[in-house]
């Protein structure tokens, strides 16, 4: 019985299964990309940096300016919230963010974690404020 269980989760790993501990960690953004239905750009500048942070139930967000806020590119966002994890699919209740209109909003996205990279694809629509858009953000986990 013991082996069985232990040949089971074995293939389990093996296979390739996503478990919600996959993703749980600490998460540097490496490149951000944000397509509109008119133009595609890089929504972080090399003037920037943001980790997130995940846990079992919730996470956090954080970005800002390498200038430490010191001239005109200074940006500091801060936000989390709970989430859900299964099957690829990566749900985000924003519960709280410096921005306080996201606030409330669920984004879905796909999520793909390959040995310490994570890629989240998905779009970020918010009908209020005018914003749909579709994100590709890769991470490494740190």
């Amino acid at each position: 019985m013991k082996y069985g269980l232990l040949i089971s989760l074995l293939l389990l790993i093996g296979c390739g299964v996503e478990t919600t501990s996959n993703i749980e960690g600490t998460w540097k953004l490496v490149s951000a990309k944000t397509i509109t239905k008119d133009s595609t750009f890089s929504s972080l500048s090399s003037n920037q940096e943001m980790i997130k942070i995940i846990n079992k139930t919730h996470f956090s967000f954080l970005r800002h300016d390498l200038n430490k806020g010191k001239d005109s590119t200074a940006i500091y966002v801060a936000g989390g919230g709970r989430y859900v994890y299964k099957n690829g699919v990566y749900k985000e209740y924003l519960d709280y963010l410096n921005f306080r209109e996201w606030e409330g909003k669920v984004f879905e996205f796909n999520a793909k974690i390959n040995n310490d990279t994570l890629t989240i694809t998905g779009v970020e629509k918010v009908e209020e404020l005018g914003v749909d858009n579709k994100i590709i953000e890769v991470y490494k986990k740190l």
